[in-house]
C-alpha cells in the first residue's frame, strides 16, 4: 500500500515547529497536563498555545477533566523527536570529530597509564591490601602479583568498554582530553567499546600496536581501533 507522502509531509511540518515538539515532550514526561500547565512551562500567550494545541489534534487528546494526554499516535510522535535528536547529536559529534586533531600516540599512552594505574590501585585496595599486613613480602609477592594483575587487567576491560560506551571517555581520557568516536560518524556503543578494549589485554597489546603500526594509517595507532571502526581524538586541539 503506498504512503501517502502529503501526509507524511502534514506530519513533519506540525513535529517541526520546536513548541509543539516541547508540548508533546512535556506530555510524555508528565502523562497529562492542564491548559494553564502548558501556559506556565511554555511562557507563551493564550492564544499562541491554543493554536498549537489544535494542530497537534492528531498527536493529543483531552482527558474527562479537561487535561491533555498524548494519543497513540502522539506517543509515536515523541519516539520519532527522540529518535530525530538522536541523528542530531550524531551529526554534531561526526561534524566536530572532522574538525578535530586525532589523538598522538604519547597522548593516549599517558590516559591509558592512568587509568591503569587507578585500577591497578583499586584492585590492590579493595582485594588485597587487607591480606598484606598477614603475609611476609616475599610471601605476597609470589602469591599475589600474578591474581593481581590478572583482575585488574579484567576489570580494566570491564572499566574501559563501560566508560568508553557510554560518553566515549575513560577517566584517563578525560584527564588528557582524548574521546573515542566511531570512524563512521555514529554514536559510540559499548559493543565497539568492548572490540576495541580487547587490544589492552597485556598479552594482546605488543601484538596489537605494531600490527596498528603497519597499517600505516594514523587513525588507527592499535589494530583494534580498526577492527572496532573506532579511533581516539584530542578534545583540546582546537583550543587556544
Amino acid at each position: 500500500m503506498a504512503v501517502d507522502q502529503g501526509n507524511v509531509s502534514k506530519i513533519l511540518s506540525v513535529l517541526s515547529h520546536p513548541l509543539r515538539r516541547e508540548i508533546l515532550l512535556n506530555l510524555s514526561n508528565n502523562g497529562e497536563s492542564s491548559f494553564t500547565d502548558l501556559l506556565n512551562l511554555l511562557k507563551v500567550d493564550t492564544g499562541k498555545l491554543s493554536f498549537h494545541l489544535r494542530s497537534l489534534s492528531p498527536f493529543i487528546e483531552q482527558t474527562p477533566s479537561g487535561k491533555y494526554k498524548l494519543s497513540r499516535a502522539g506517543e509515536s510522535a515523541v519516539r520519532v523527536i527522540h529518535d530525530v535528536e538522536g541523528w542530531a547529536e550524531v551529526a554534531d559529534v561526526q561534524g566536530k570529530a572532522s574538525q578535530l586533531q586525532l589523538a598522538s600516540f604519547r597522548s593516549r599512552a599517558f590516559a591509558f597509564l592512568i587509568d591503569f594505574a587507578l585500577i591497578l590501585a583499586i584492585t590492590a585496595a579493595i582485594t588485597f591490601l587487607p591480606d598484606l599486613f598477614s603475609l611476609s613480602i616475599a610471601g605476597f609477592i609470589s602469591n599475589r602479583i600474578s591474581s593481581l594483575l590478572f583482575i585488574t587487567i579484567g576489570l580494566l576491560w570491564l572499566y574501559s568498554t563501560l566508560l568508553e560506551g557510554f560518553n566515549g571517555q575513560s577517566i584517563g581520557k578525560r584527564i588528557i582530553g582524548l574521546k573515542v568516536v566511531r570512524t563512521d560518524g555514529k554514536k559510540m556503543s559499548y559493543d565497539h567499546a568492548a572490540v576495541r578494549n580487547f587490544g589492552k589485554v597485556l598479552p594482546l597489546l605488543p601484538f596489537d600496536l605494531l600490527i596498528g603500526w603497519r597499517i600505516k594509517n594514523s587513525a588507527f595507532m592499535r589494530y583494534f581501533d580498526k577492527f572496532a571502526g573506532t579511533t581516539v581524538i584530542d578534545l583540546r586541539s582546537n583550543l587556544p
